[in-house]
């Protein structure tokens, strides 16, 4: 025998509708028991019950599915985001489709075309670019949350970190511990974090007197860290006396680059960090960082986005959201 909604219903004695909600991720939001929800489950696995999804689209007109493209999935700061999100969206029912874009525009413009194609109810997009055109006309047909990036100037939701507070701590810190020759390793370049993050620093540095701040890179890649770092160990002006490197990807670079050349951290050069990641913390030394309010972010990306899909416009006191990062401190800086 088929087993059904309506089966489920019969052994466990409660409605239809109940059975449904539960099975769909969305127990909590109708405020139904852990009780209740722990025994339609238990009941749906004894039967083996799985859901006919395609029926269930054709019903209610969605799919269930939201579609996430981060620019690159290898970068560790873009693989626990994801994690968050997907992890977030599941807690609510839905179920999630991730595209890598690999951080072009045209890489980006397919994942949101197979995202159109599989009819997904909405989208959260770290986006690439710098124009938000194409984005903007997607958001007419299917809702979208942009995270970590976003455009200043469009009305599209998004939430993020303010990089510019961020910046402007890492760039405090170094100076108070007196560090006068900073190199600042940025990512890429079009990135409206990045941009903040640049922002920060230099108004950081322009208050202070007798600092230093050079600004060099183009990704957001262990590459690019080693690349910069060995140019400026290698007789470049000046040898910086710290290094403020824009990601945890960019860090690893520069350490390789720090440690080939036979110089010490902190002895003979400090460092700080865009991002917090946990292996951070088994580096020699441990690395000081400026830490995103990732879980945070997920959740409110998620909370946002499951919002527009359910037409409930006013229930989020803001769609455009930028939270506060902080500064962990540990013992790569003198």
């Amino acid at each position: 025998m088929k087993n059904t909604l309506n089966t489920i219903s019969e052994l466990t004695g409660v409605s239809v509708s109940t059975v449904s909600r539960v099975l769909s991720g969305k127990a909590e939001q109708y405020r139904i028991s852990a009780r209740t929800a722990q025994r339609v489950r238990a009941v749906a696995e004894e039967c083996g019950y799985i859901p006919d999804l395609v029926a269930k689209g054709l019903r209610t007109r969605r799919t269930g599915i939201v579609g996430l493209t981060v620019p690159n999935i290898d970068n560790p700061f873009f693989s626990n985001l994801s994690c968050i999100v997907i992890g977030e969206l599941k807690r609510l029912g839905y179920h999630v489709i991730l595209a890598d874009s690999m951080e072009s525009g045209e890489g980006e413009a397919d994942a949101l075309n197979m995202f159109v194609s599989r009819k997904v109810d909405g989208i959260i997009a770290v986006p690439v670019g710098a124009d938000p055109t194409a984005l903007e006309r997607l958001s007419m047909r299917i809702p979208i949350v942009l995270i970590d990036r976003y455009f200043p100037d469009s009305e599209l939701p998004y939430v993020g970190t303010d990089n510019y507070a961020g910046a402007r701590m890492a760039g405090e810190y170094l100076i108070s511990r007196g560090y006068r020759n900073i190199l600042a390793v940025q990512g890429n370049l079009a990135a409206v974090s990045n941009r903040e993050r640049v922002r920060g620093l230099k108004d950081t540095v322009s208050a202070a007197h007798g600092v230093r701040c050079r600004f060099d890179g183009d990704a957001f890649s262990m590459e690019n860290g080693r690349r910069v770092m060995e140019h400026y160990l290698a007789g470049a002006g000046e040898r910086p006396d710290a290094v403020f490197a824009f990601s945890s990807t960019i860090l690893l670079g520069a350490i390789m680059a720090i440690r080939a050349a036979g110089l010490r951290i902190p002895d003979d050069i400090g460092v700080v960090s865009f991002d917090n990641n946990g292996f951070l913390d088994y580096l020699d030394p441990a690395v000081s960082r400026i830490e995103q309010p990732l879980q945070e972010i997920g959740a409110a990306a998620s909370r946002i986005l499951t919002d527009l899909i359910d037409g409930r416009e006013g229930s989020s006191v803001s769609r455009q959201i930028l939270l506060p990062p902080s500064l962990v401190i540990r013992s790569s800086c003198r």
